[in-house]
């Protein structure tokens, strides 16, 4: 397992950018530019925070990352095409490289865990096990030789001078100030409105979508959770209650969609196992648990369907605009 040096990697790595003093909530009269800035600052900072620990092996670190990292990429994209400039495609890409680095350790965990589940003391899956850590011990390396690479900290350091004073930031056409100034709460009810309409049209043919298309549906899921998780400064009172019981729905069908990715990534990885055998794979296919997860994902989705969807009232007033 590859270690830090004295000085981390992420210590080195911390962004030199200049930060303006950000308000600490979300407001729903914020303007779009300050808001993302609030956002992608929150998310940011817990990826280069969990950075050590994910290094060490710690596979907690590892999931908080991920998590973090996920929140930040969906934050470029709920406030497109506000931020969509030159950088965004560069900035993008590496973002998805670091993503992928980490989801091969996360898939490998994951599966494990599912192995360790259902072995018992069988000597069989003991030495299928062998193999499973290989494997994960391979990925970790590889891992953690990417997360204290150069290209790691130039991806810190552009990522955190883009958020703060990107190309978008600084165009002078009517249409870009229109974005940057557009209030929160008018952006977020717009794009949430849109996200779950989208979502909740494919969702009513979950029983007929293959492998691929649930892969995309869960993106679509992850990415509507994860918004309504960020804005959650701009609900009180009764419009709190309505984002909870959306989240609670939203959520659950997250978990079986997750469930039935993992199984699917779990059959992927098991092939490419050396000398595990063809058994390693079996223990993923189950269709009485599949057909029972996407009962789970469609009944949520029917509840989310008859809710009420997000109306700018569901907002809390704020008369005067910040910029």
């Amino acid at each position: 397992m590859a270690r830090p040096s004295t000085t981390s990697t992420a210590a080195r790595a911390m962004p030199t950018t200049r930060r303006s003093a950000l308000p600490g909530r979300l407001s729903p009269g914020m303007a779009c530019d300050t808001a993302f800035r609030i956002i992608a600052r929150r998310h940011f900072d817990t990826v280069l925070a969990q950075h050590d620990g994910t290094c060490r092996g710690d596979p907690d670190a590892l999931h908080r990352i991920r998590i973090a990292l996920t929140h930040l990429r969906t934050a470029i994209r709920f406030f497109s095409p506000m931020v969509d400039d030159p950088l965004r495609p560069h900035v993008w890409a590496e973002l998805k490289w670091l993503n992928s680095q980490l989801g091969m350790v996360r898939d490998l965990d994951v599966a494990i865990e599912r192995v360790v589940a259902e072995s018992g003391d069988e000597l069989a899956v003991i030495a299928e096990l062998q193999h499973w850590d290989e494997k994960r011990a391979e990925s970790h390396r590889l891992l953690a030789r990417a997360l204290q690479s150069a290209r790691y900290r130039r991806l810190v350091e552009q990522t955190s001078a883009w958020i703060e004073s990107g190309p978008w930031s600084t165009r002078r056409s009517k249409e870009a100030i229109r974005l940057r100034r557009c209030s929160l709460a008018d952006h977020a009810t717009e794009r949430l409105t849109a996200w779950e309409k989208t979502l909740l049209k494919k969702a009513r043919k979950l029983s007929k979508l293959d492998v691929e298309k649930r892969h995309k549906l869960r993106l679509l899921n992850k990415r509507m959770t994860y918004s309504v998780e960020s804005l959650a400064d701009l609900f009180a009172d009764g419009a709190a209650a309505k984002q909870k019981s959306i989240l609670k729905q939203l959520r659950k069908a997250q978990k079986s969609l997750g469930q039935l990715n993992d199984d699917a990534r779990g059959q992927a990885l098991a092939a490419s196992l050396s000398g595990a055998g063809p058994e390693a794979g079996i223990r993923f296919l189950d269709h009485k648990r599949e057909k029972k997860l996407l009962r789970k994902a469609s009944a949520a989705y029917r509840k989310l369907d008859k809710a009420k969807p997000f109306r700018s009232s569901d907002l809390v007033p704020n008369p005067e605009p910040e910029d």
